[in-house]
């Protein structure tokens, strides 16, 4: 005898998220901009035919997304907010925070990345932006005077392509890239190895910056990516190294790794 199977039924939605849902196309669709008002709370009530507590629920989840400011008093109400590039990385920052990211996931979508954001801004980088760049490596092209300069060093490198990725044309992929370089600062183990008061070889990534920005330049955009491309599997070496000597892990080191060798921890 066959079975029937009866079909699963579909997932019952919150009230709460539907009126979200709602909000969100109606700001879409009647083209609302940071400090217009969204109707009042007994209109809401009204249009959505939900509860004061519904309504408020739903207001606070926007509010909790960075999409709506709440304001009491006279003149009061939701008003459309303007989500910071800030506070969404922090949102994406606190969702990934115990995930355990390493140094080469990042670099698994660095090296694919950046390469296609650096082509994608060279067709708007002015000259004002290629004299950003070089003002960037100016800070770090040569040793630090203390550890502040040392620290300061270590973010300026990565603030080079944040340059690049702010002439981009793509939103996205710039934001992504930004991001990336967000979670370098931030990761508990970079931070480790920035502050580590030893000399960093940084002349080879500086040739490739200063090649890239010779490429972008003359707007040869194959030479452009090949050349970010080239940086990204040296940066992302040169991090693993660092982290091998930091760690004591040379049996991971990348570069004894290449060389088929196994170094072992010197007892000091």
């Amino acid at each position: 005898m066959t079975q029937t199977i009866s079909p699963t039924p579909p997932i019952r939605r919150k009230r709460t998220d539907e009126i979200v849902d709602a909000i969100k196309r109606t700001i879409i669709e009647h083209g609302l901009q940071p400090g217009d008002r969204l109707p009042q709370e007994r209109e809401l009530m009204e249009q959505f035919a939900a509860s004061k507590g519904t309504i408020r629920e739903a207001l606070k989840a926007l509010e909790v997304q960075g999409l709506i400011g709440i304001r009491t008093g006279p003149g009061g109400g939701a008003f459309i907010e303007t989500m910071s590039e800030q506070r969404a990385m922090s949102l994406l920052s606190n969702y990934l925070f115990a995930k355990a990211l390493s140094i080469s996931d990042i670099y698994a979508l660095r090296k694919v990345l950046e390469p296609l954001v650096a082509v994608s801004a060279m067709r708007s980088i002015d000259e004002r932006g290629y004299q950003r760049l070089n003002d960037i490596i100016a800070i770090y092209d040569h040793e630090p005077a203390d550890a502040r300069e040392r620290w300061d060093q270590r973010m300026a490198e990565l603030d080079f392509h944040a340059v690049v990725a702010e002439y981009s044309d793509n939103a996205l992929l710039a934001f992504i890239c930004r991001f990336l370089q967000r979670l370098l600062k931030d990761l508990a183990i970079c931070r480790d190895i920035y502050i580590q008061p030893k000399p960093v070889a940084r002349q080879e990534g500086i040739q490739y910056q200063r090649q890239l920005i010779a490429a972008m330049r003359s707007g040869d955009a194959e030479t452009v990516h090949a050349i970010m491309a080239r940086h990204m599997a040296y940066a992302e070496q040169a991090m693993l190294g660092l982290q091998a000597e930091l760690t004591g892990d040379f049996i991971h080191d990348p570069v004894a790794r290449g060389r088929g060798e196994k170094r072992r921890k010197i007892a000091p």
